[in-house]
């Protein structure tokens, strides 16, 4: 009997580029020491980090949290439909991961401003310098998805262009910034 499988070509176990798992580990360990940071300088003014934390508002946050995960699924969607070879699905739906990503970034400023109007800035107190550095790395970040899923549409549109391992790194790169906005997320709005 003839073997199918070509012993001769190592098998991938992970999706996308090795540069992109070298980028989300290094990130992982960056945002690492941030969080960190926070935890060792909440632990030392714990009543201000309770009284400004009851500032944010956690609906906002909830309901950022949830496009973010929306986003998450449709980019999941996007490589599900490139691997079948449904090239409009996949294009759609990196369409839809955009939409929740402005979404995102939307009510992200709307947030920004409210508390501002509130007199907090990122120099009122250690709290709010690390809810502004923290929100504001994580908004550059999505900024750069935006540049990620462009690539993503470019390599989808057209045949001779088209590489599965791309859209998969994509997806890798959108799939770490929705992660850390969930960890984000749960450090500035709900550890209490």
């Amino acid at each position: 009997m003839t073997d199918l499988v070509d012993r001769s070509k190592p098998g991938r176990s992970v999706p996308g580029q090795p540069d992109m798992w070298a980028f989300v580990l290094f990130e992982t360990l960056v945002f690492t020491a941030y969080f960190g940071f926070y935890l060792l300088y909440r632990g030392r003014s714990l009543q201000l980090f309770l009284h400004s934390q009851a500032q944010l508002d956690l609906r906002l946050g909830v309901f950022n949290t949830l496009v973010l995960l929306l986003s998450s699924w449709s980019m999941a969607r996007c490589v599900q439909s490139s691997r079948a070879g449904g090239y409009g699905a996949a294009l759609r739906d990196v369409r839809i991961t955009a939409v929740f990503a402005a979404m995102f970034l939307s009510f992200k400023v709307f947030e920004w401003a409210r508390l501002v109007r509130m007199g907090n800035g990122l120099d009122s107190n250690d709290f709010f310098t690390y809810y502004f550095f923290l929100t504001g790395i994580h908004f550059v970040h999505l900024l750069i998805g935006f540049v990620v899923l462009g690539i993503a549409v470019y390599q989808l549109r057209s045949p001779a262009r088209r590489s599965q391992e791309v859209v998969e790194t994509c997806a890798t790169y959108w799939h770490t910034v929705d992660f850390l906005w969930v960890l984000i997320f749960a450090l500035l709005y709900v550890v209490r």
